[in-house]
């Protein structure tokens, strides 16, 4: 008592002189103090919770004994992968029926025209619509026993997934078709699953297989179109053979003819989805039900603790339904009973699209968020400006680093509303796969945005995805480690000095989720997949301390430079795309050469605003043929790759300027987008040539 008594005596002057000068602080100050005390009161009792992952994130994926070292996630109970994660749900007519009972019958999918709401179709409405379809099918002679592929010829929109529904309501098969694959790769389709059925959206693609079939004998022998069409197309289509008709039509037909549902078993075949690949024809990967199922409940297993979809989920849809990762997200969301919104079908009026549709559930491609990314800084065009965000992100980043994932900070407030705004301002969750996203990019929109964001990695061999990242994980330079639905290993690649033993290899994957093989073709798919069922992807992987896998090479984009040395140009491009300036690259090199060159197209938007700086001015065009912006280009292109730690071999030695995008549409990406490595070498062999011209070794 007596100490404290001396304690309370020798404070009494110091909190009288306290009491003293707060007397003396004006009215403003003090209201300020005030506010800034409420304002670090209600953060620090309401402030958003770190997401707690399922289990340790310090190691998420975990040997299986005597497999050769292969890892699987430690979300399962055993080495067994799971196969389903609703009983209810193991085929894809199952998932839809059970997305009709949880939903309540409500609304399913939805589309717009320009200036519109979005018009939604109810549960029973589509199943009452693929039920026509399917009846039409079978009443025109197709059945599971035999004519069982239906090709589909279209655009995201409703109809696409009616049909795909009709499929699988009778135990038939859909093949996607897409006019990106050029007119020859949609004939040798059609040819090597003998299509005799293709429903279209519009009379265009109903010609490009007519004009297929023209003066020979076509196995097409009816389409069916979406959208209007005139009697010229019938007429055209009588001279070869082949029946034109509307949706609406084929729909009474099956009306009128209707048969009950013939459900598919898990085992049968769901789908043929045609790989482009960067050479050759197209490879039809075949895929059961069971693998569609596999790799849904895996994303399930994933989420289901911190963001579990459920009947007021909006997905927008704006990916190609030709590709499995739409097809595999669209799954998730009819499982459980959520709507699907189509994109007006015009990639320019996504933005309008998604202000107006608000999806919760959005998936992206690298591409998409490059492009994101580059419009943010562009529009930080002062010191300022570009100071303010910077610092914003740093904030945010600190709170991703200690899991915590939020949008409602004042730095969201004051400098990411505006972002979040463009999507709809409702989306919780994201995941980007097709291709490799630089971490810069990935961890800036993970805070910006402020929902769960994932990353997810694999191909249409293993339906879409072998590998995800998890929740609470939002570090980047990673995908995660293996779905629960199969297991991955590494396995030698000696050329490239790549051991399993040091934990690095080519990545093998193997569960239900894994496909088939190819279509009749017994050989490709003895390449494919191992005599012991692994799934070789031809990409390098190594295993990081945590159980993760991160993905550093290609095995088959690999060739010598003429001192003998080995390259792989896409982890050179990678590096380089890292580069402001830089939207794309094409990295060549041959065993005739002793050094690499490049083709860079520079980013429209960004070049102006990023050479400026260094007083040149001009317009893209003029800018892609000036020399000093080529070498100011070059310069912070090698810069990032001595950062990068590349060797001098990988490092180009020059690079020339083109200002077209390498796209889909001119032939140079795949509809992946991924890089036709022989078909640019062709289209730019003038320039490569003329580059080694001029360099002097």
């Amino acid at each position: 008592m007596q100490a404290q008594e001396v304690l309370r005596q020798l404070w009494i002057p110091e909190l009288d002189e306290l009491r003293q000068y707060v007397r003396g602080l004006p009215t403003s100050a003090l209201m300020g103090m005030g506010a800034f005390a409420a304002i670090t009161t209600y953060w620090f009792a309401f402030r958003p919770k770190a997401l707690k992952g399922p289990f340790d994130l310090g190691m998420q994926s975990v040997e299986i004994s005597g497999s050769e070292r292969a890892r699987r996630s430690i979300l399962n109970d055993s080495d067994e992968p799971i196969t389903h994660y609703y009983s209810d749900a193991q085929t894809m007519y199952e998932v839809f029926q059970r997305g009709l009972r949880v939903s309540n019958d409500g609304p399913c999918l939805g589309s717009r025209k320009p200036n519109q709401p979005y018009e939604w179709q109810s549960y029973s409405e589509v199943a009452e619509r693929a039920e026509n379809i399917g009846s039409a099918l079978l009443h025109r002679g197709h059945s599971h026993t035999g004519n069982k592929f239906i090709g589909i010829f279209s655009q995201n929109r409703p109809e696409w997934t009616i049909s795909e529904l009709a499929c699988y309501t009778y135990s038939l098969v859909a093949v996607p078709l897409y006019d990106t694959l050029g007119k020859e790769a949609i004939g040798f389709i059609i040819d090597k699953a003998d299509i005799s059925t293709v429903i279209c959206d519009v009379p265009e693609k109903a010609r490009m297989i007519l004009d297929h079939a023209g003066g020979r004998q076509s196995k097409v022998k009816t389409i069916v179109l979406v959208e209007e069409f005139d009697t010229e197309l019938v007429t055209h289509g009588r001279e070869v053979d082949i029946e034109i008709m509307s949706l609406q039509e084929f729909e009474s037909l099956g009306k009128a003819n209707h048969q009950e549902p013939l459900p598919p078993k898990p085992e049968d075949l769901a789908i043929v989805c045609f790989t482009s690949g960067t050479t050759g024809h197209p490879k039809g990967a075949m895929l059961s039900h069971r693998s569609i199922i596999a790799n849904t409940a895996a994303f399930i297993k994933i989420t289901q603790v911190h963001c579990m979809l459920n009947v007021h989920d909006i997905h927008v849809s704006y990916l190609p339904l030709a590709h499995m990762f739409e097809r595999v997200v669209q799954s998730v969301i009819l499982i459980h009973g959520a709507r699907i919104g189509y994109f007006q079908g015009d990639i320019r009026c996504l933005m309008d699209d998604l202000k107006t549709l608000r999806p919760t559930v959005f998936p992206v491609v690298p591409r998409l968020l490059n492009r994101m990314f580059d419009k943010i800084f562009s529009q930080a065009d002062t010191p300022l400006k570009k100071w303010l965000l910077n610092f914003a992100f740093r904030r945010k980043e600190a709170e991703l680093k200690n899991g915590v994932v939020t949008k409602t900070t004042m730095w969201d407030t004051l400098i990411f509303k505006k972002v979040q705004a463009s999507l709809g301002g409702r989306v919780r969750l994201i995941i980007t796969g097709a291709a490799p996203v630089s971490a810069t990019v990935l961890t800036f929109l993970r805070a910006a945005l402020g929902c769960q964001f994932y990353e997810g990695y694999g191909q249409t061999e293993c339906t879409a995805g072998c590998t995800m990242s998890m929740p609470g994980d939002w570090s980047a330079g990673h995908v995660g480690p293996p779905l629960p639905c199969n297991a991955v290993k590494l396995v030698d690649v000696a050329e490239m000095n790549y051991f399993a033993a040091n934990g690095e290899g080519e990545v093998c994957v193997k569960g239900p989720n894994v496909f088939q093989g190819y279509l009749k073709d017994p050989e490709k798919t003895a390449e494919a997949i191992d005599q012991d069922g692994w799934l070789h992807t031809g990409d390098i992987g190594k295993w990081l301390p945590n159980g993760t896998l991160k993905l550093t090479d290609r095995k088959k984009h690999i060739f010598k430079l003429a001192q003998g040395e080995y390259i792989a140009p896409d982890k050179i491009e990678n590096t380089y795309n890292l580069s402001q300036p830089v939207a794309q690259i094409f990295v060549h090199g041959d065993s005739l050469q002793a050094c690499l060159v490049g083709i860079v197209v520079p980013d429209p938007d960004f070049l102006p605003i990023w050479i400026k700086k260094k007083g040149i001015e001009g317009t893209y065009s003029e800018l892609c043929k000036n020399k000093d912006v080529k070498n100011a280009i070059l310069e912070d292109m090698l810069r990032l790759g001595k950062e990068a730690g590349l060797k001098s071999f990988e490092q180009v030695k020059d690079i020339a300027l083109h200002p077209e995008l390498f796209s889909v549409q001119n032939g140079l990406l795949t509809p992946t987008l991924k890089a036709k490595r022989a078909e640019l070498q062709k289209h730019f062999r003038e320039q490569i040539n003329e580059l080694y011209s001029k360099i002097k070794l």
